[in-house]
């Protein structure tokens, strides 16, 4: 702890040169607990921090905890609730016995040494699409077991693993008013696009991305009182099923690409954050004992 702290005074020392700052993802990864602060969220779902995040226990009642060793089971109280919750809905649904949880954030939150661009500020979480039948593996089994993939045709549709517990515990998700949004393959969505025979409202947060197909990725919503966290923008108005099945269709038929401006300057690679860019929150966050 004494060694990144006193990187983390030079990092904030001002007297360096930019190129000489350490990155915020080598601070904040190297963080093994979460900081004696009271539970907030600075910043953006993809550049932030938080402090006072709880850690998800290993094994729960109706969830286990997977992948320990990124030490990535963290969350905002409001998360840990969530998931709890949403595990007992889903131990309700044939042949599962509960839900096994992928990547809250890390104990600080803040950009991850690998992986995610989001989950910083400890309300994001990926479930994956495995039923949970088994809630006593081991750490090890847990390391090496994988999620299955619910995708067909590049993610245009569904395959035979999908079942409508999955649409049911994806809808539970959804209805909670603490979700903002839920990512999942385009299919995924049109599929229940096509199943819902009821409200259909809670269509409106989820929403089709890139790759999501062995996981479903919850974002929650700010929680009260939380000044220094910005949410995402609402989704647009609708279901968003039209939206999804555009998607689709440019899966199945890709619309062919747009021309190359060949005076255009290359593409700017993304610069990776130092502790500078963040909220100014998070060098507390890291002082932290």
């Amino acid at each position: 702890m004494l060694r990144v702290v006193s990187v983390i005074a030079c990092a904030i020392g001002l007297a360096l040169p930019a190129v000489a700052e350490p990155l915020a993802k080598q601070l904040f990864g190297a963080m093994d607990t979460g900081s004696r602060q009271r539970p907030s969220a600075f910043g953006s779902y993809s550049k932030g921090c938080a402090s006072g995040l709880v850690q998800l226990p290993e094994t729960g009642p109706t969830w286990q905890a997977m992948r320990l060793s990124r030490n990535r089971n963290w969350g905002h109280p409001e998360t840990i609730d969530f998931i709890e919750k949403l595990s007992r809905s889903a131990a309700k649904q044939r042949g599962w016995s509960g839900l096994y949880i992928g990547d809250i954030s890390q104990p600080r939150g803040g950009p991850m040494l690998t992986g995610h661009r989001s989950h910083q500020i400890g309300l994001d979480i990926d479930i994956w699409m495995l039923p949970a039948n088994n809630l006593r593996m081991s750490r090890q089994q847990r390391e090496s077991i994988s999620s299955i993939s619910l995708r067909r045709n590049k993610g245009a549709f569904v395959n035979r693993n999908w079942t409508r517990q999955h649409h049911e515990i994806i809808k539970a998700a959804a209805k909670d008013k603490r979700t903002a949004r839920i990512f999942v393959f385009p299919g995924a969505k049109v599929q229940m696009c096509n199943d819902e025979k009821g409200n259909r409202s809670y269509l409106r947060k989820i929403r089709p991305w890139y790759g999501h197909h062995y996981h479903f990725h919850v974002r929650l919503k700010c929680p009260r009182n939380a000044k220094g966290c910005v949410n995402q923008d609402p989704p647009p108005k609708g279901d968003g099923c039209a939206e999804a099945q555009t998607w689709v269709n440019n899966i199945i038929s890709p619309p062919p690409p747009k021309p190359r401006d060949p005076n255009a300057p290359p593409p700017k690679k993304r610069r990776e954050y130092v502790l500078a860019d963040l909220p100014s929150q998070c060098v507390s966050v890291l002082q932290s004992q």
